[in-house]
C-alpha cells in the first residue's frame, strides 16, 4: 500500500505543484452545495448525531441557508482566484467534490465504529472471540464449529466468573457482536484504501494530502492490533478471586483515543479539502475570529480530556458505581479516592476517583463552553461562528443530560452508547468551529474590506 502511495506521489509530482485557478461560477455553486451535503452526511451517522446537529441543520434552512451558501461561495471563489493558495486536491471542483465525499464517508464510518464498539463493550461481547488473526477469519458455519468456538470461550475467565452456565444461543449473540465489530473495521480499511488508490492514479492527491492520508491509514491499520492488545488483557486471570475479568482501562483508553484521533484526522482533512479558506467577509470578522480561536482551542482541549476520561470510566466499569447525582452515594466526595499507592494510580484505576474525575471534567466542559458563548455573544464575528457556538452549547447540555441519565439508570446499553456517540458529536462540533476560525490566506486578507459589505441577518 505504501509503495503504491510513494510511486503514485512521485509520478504525479508535477501535478502536485499546480494550483487550480479560474473556475466558473457554476462550479463554485456545485462545490458549495457539496460542502453542505457532505457536512450533513457526516453529522447524520447516527440518530443521536442527527439530533445533536439540530442547531446546525436549522441553519441550513430559510434565511440562514443563503447565508451559509454565500459564505462558502465567497470562500471558494476567493481561494481559487487569489495566488498563493495551494489546494490539497488537484483537478478542479469536481475532483475536490469526490475526494471530499470519500473522506466525509470514511469519517462517518469511523463514527459508526465507535458507536458499535460501545455497544459491543456494554453488552459484554468483546471477550467472546478468544483469538485474533490479522487476515480475518470466517465465523463458525456449522453446529460443530459453533460448539468448538464455545468450548474455547468456556476456558476464559469471563465465562468461569461471569457467564458460567451460558447456553450456546446466548454465546452466539455476543460472538456475532464482536465479529461484526472486527469485520466493520476491516471493511473500513477496504473502503479507504480502494478510493485512495484510485485518486492517486488520477493525480488528484497532492503530496501533502498523500502524506496525511498515509499516516491515517497506518494508524487505522494499527488500530486492529491495539484492539487485540486490549482484548488480550481481558482474557487473563484477574488479580483477585473477587475481581471480574475486564480489559485493562489503559488499553481501552488507548483504543478509544486512537479511534477518536483517526476520526478527527479524517473529518478535519475532509473540511480542508472542501473549504480551503475559512469564511471571511471583512477584516473585522477575521479579527473577531482570532479572539474566539484562543477560547476555542482551550475549550477543545477540555472536551478532549473529558472524552478520554470517559474511557477510563468504561474501563473500570465505574458507571455502575455511585449511581446517584449530584452526590456520590451519601457524600459529595467518597472517602476512598486516594486509597491506592502510588497516588497517581487512583486517577486511572480507582473506581471512585475515576468517576469523580469524569463528573468534574464534564462540569468544567459545560462551564467552559457556556463561558465561551457568553464572552463571544457581542463580538463582531461571522454569523456562521455564532451559530456553531450556539450549537455547541446545545450539544453540551444534551451530553451532560445523557451522562446523568446513564448513571442514574445503571448504564443501559441504549443510553451508554448514546452518551459515547454524544462525546464524539461534541468533538465534531469543536473541530468544525476551530476549522471555521482559521486565519485566511495572505492573498485573501489583502482583498477584504474593513467591514462586511452585506448583512447576513
Amino acid at each position: 500500500m505504501f509503495r503504491a502511495v510513494g510511486s503514485a506521489l512521485k509520478r504525479n509530482k508535477e501535478a502536485f505543484n499546480g494550483i487550480a485557478r479560474g473556475f466558473t461560477t457554476s462550479s463554485h455553486r456545485a462545490f458549495t452545495s457539496n460542502i453542505t451535503a457532505a457536512t450533513v452526511t457526516s453529522a447524520s451517522s447516527s440518530s443521536l448525531a442527527g439530533n445533536s446537529f439540530y442547531g446546525l441543520r436549522s441553519l441550513l434552512k430559510g434565511q440562514n441557508a443563503s447565508m451559509f451558501r454565500k459564505m462558502s461561495t465567497v470562500a471558494s471563489i476567493s481561494s481559487e482566484t487569489k495566488e498563493g493558495l495551494k489546494h490539497l486536491v488537484t483537478g478542479g471542483p469536481q475532483a475536490r467534490k469526490w475526494v471530499g465525499i470519500w473522506l466525509f464517508g470514511s469519517a462517518t464510518w469511523v463514527f459508526s465504529m465507535v458507536v458499535l464498539g460501545g455497544v459491543t463493550r456494554l453488552t459484554r461481547s468483546g471477550l467472546s472471540m478468544t483469538d485474533w488473526k490479522f487476515t480475518g477469519e470466517f465465523p463458525p458455519l456449522s453446529d460443530e464449529a459453533w460448539v468448538n468456538e464455545f468450548e474455547k470461550y468456556k476456558q476464559s475467565p469471563e465465562y468461569k466468573r461471569v457467564n458460567k452456565g451460558m447456553n450456546l444461543e446466548d454465546f452466539k449473540f455476543i460472538y456475532w457482536m464482536e465479529y461484526a465489530h472486527r469485520m466493520w473495521g476491516r471493511g473500513l480499511g477496504i473502503m479507504f484504501a480502494l478510493p485512495f488508490s484510485y485518486f492517486l492514479r488520477k493525480g488528484y492527491i497532492t503530496l501533502r494530502l498523500g502524506v496525511q492520508l498515509s499516516g491515517l491509514f497506518a494508524l487505522g491499520a494499527g488500530q486492529g492490533l491495539i484492539g487485540w492488545w486490549m482484548v488480550k488483557s481481558g482474557l487473563e486471570e484477574p488479580p483477585s478471586e473477587y475481581s471480574q475479568p475486564r480489559v485493562s482501562p489503559y488499553r481501552l483508553a488507548a483504543h478509544l483515543t486512537s479511534a477518536f484521533a483517526i476520526y478527527c484526522g479524517l473529518f478535519w482533512t475532509a473540511l480542508s479539502v472542501v473549504m480551503p479558506e475559512p469564511p471571511a467577509e471583512s477584516l473585522a470578522w477575521v479579527r473577531g475570529a482570532a479572539k474566539v480561536k484562543k477560547l476555542a482551542l482551550l475549550v477543545s482541549l477540555i472536551v478532549g480530556i473529558t472524552a478520554i476520561s470517559g474511557a477510563f470510566v468504561a474501563g473500570n466499569d465505574a458507571g455502575r458505581a455511585f449511581n446517584t447525582f449530584p452526590k456520590m452515594g451519601d457524600t459529595w466526595i467518597p472517602d476512598n479516592i486516594f486509597e491506592m499507592k502510588p497516588l497517581l494510580r487512583n486517577f486511572f484505576e480507582n473506581t471512585a476517583t475515576v468517576q469523580l474525575d469524569h463528573r468534574l471534567l464534564a462540569t468544567t466542559t459545560l462551564i467552559a463552553i457556556g463561558t465561551m458563548w457568553w464572552f463571544t455573544r457581542k463580538l463582531d464575528i461571522h454569523p456562521a461562528v455564532k451559530a456553531l457556538i450556539g450549537s455547541t452549547v446545545g450539544m453540551t447540555a444534551v451530553q451532560v443530560t445523557l451522562g446523568v441519565s446513564t448513571l442514574l439508570s445503571y448504564v443501559p446499553v441504549s443510553l451508554g452508547s448514546a452518551h459515547q456517540a454524544g462525546a464524539l458529536t461534541l468533538l465534531t462540533l469543536m473541530l468544525l468551529l476551530n476549522h471555521t476560525l482559521r486565519r485566511p490566506s495572505p492573498s485573501l486578507l489583502k482583498s477584504l474590506p474593513q467591514v462586511a459589505k452585506s448583512n447576513f441577518s
